[in-house]
């Protein structure tokens, strides 16, 4: 009986993530083309592209910068950008994907997104934490100390000074976590950043390429 609730947790985790499996292809279609259709319909302004590196450049330097700190199943880190928030990568990816939203001040590119997001990403945080929180003694204090998304001002300070076994826990001492350039390169963010920069030139040249193209065959 007192297994039944975490059973059924990990049933809604498993059911989730299938679905958003599914989705995620047909998703990533539909961005595509009202992404399409909202530069055929209107021309990006200026002024809306230049504020969306408001939001895409803070979203891509996190993403780098939280990935030269973490070790995908080695070590619970809880340095850099760990220290404000459990997601940064996360929280980076939904910068980036909002700043694009705004680029073409388009509500249903914004409300795919954020269908999208919650729908792919709320299962596989779940999915992410039921395996820490198996893996790692500090994960628990590190959830009460840390918030799951949205970040705190000031860094917390890390809790494997209290007694846990580093080697054995997997838990990263205070000063133990530092910006490595080599992980930033093992784990390719960089494609984040030539993603990034492709997009924004498909919002300066995408229209006038398609008009040629129609113009042409007439």
């Amino acid at each position: 009986m007192d297994k039944k609730p975490a059973t059924e947790q990990l049933d809604w985790i498993a059911r989730w993530q299938r679905v958003a499996r599914r989705i995620r292809v047909p998703l990533g279609f539909c961005v595509a083309g009202l992404y399409v259709f909202d530069l055929w319909r209107e021309a990006p302004r200026p002024s809306a592209v230049a504020w969306s590196l408001a939001l895409v450049l803070p979203g891509l330097w996190l993403r780098g910068y939280a990935s030269g700190y973490v070790k995908k199943n080695r070590e619970l880190t809880m340095t850099g950008p760990y220290a404000h928030t459990r997601n940064p990568l996360y929280l980076g990816s939904t910068l980036i994907a909002a700043g694009f939203a705004l680029a073409l001040l388009s509500w249903p590119v914004a409300l795919v997104l954020a269908v999208g997001f919650t729908a792919i990403y709320v299962p596989v945080i779940a999915s992410e934490e039921r395996f820490l929180r198996e893996a790692f003694a500090g994960f628990d204090e590190y959830c009460r100390r840390v918030p799951r998304l949205i970040p705190r001002l000031t860094a917390a300070r890390p809790a494997a000074a209290r007694g846990l076994p580093l080697a054995v826990e997997g838990v990263a001492g205070a000063g133990a976590g530092r910006f490595s350039l080599k992980l930033y390169l093992h784990h390719r963010e960089y494609n984040a950043a030539i993603g990034a920069a492709l997009l924004y030139l498909s919002l300066v040249f995408l229209r006038p390429a398609m008009e040629a193209i129609l113009h042409g065959a007439r």
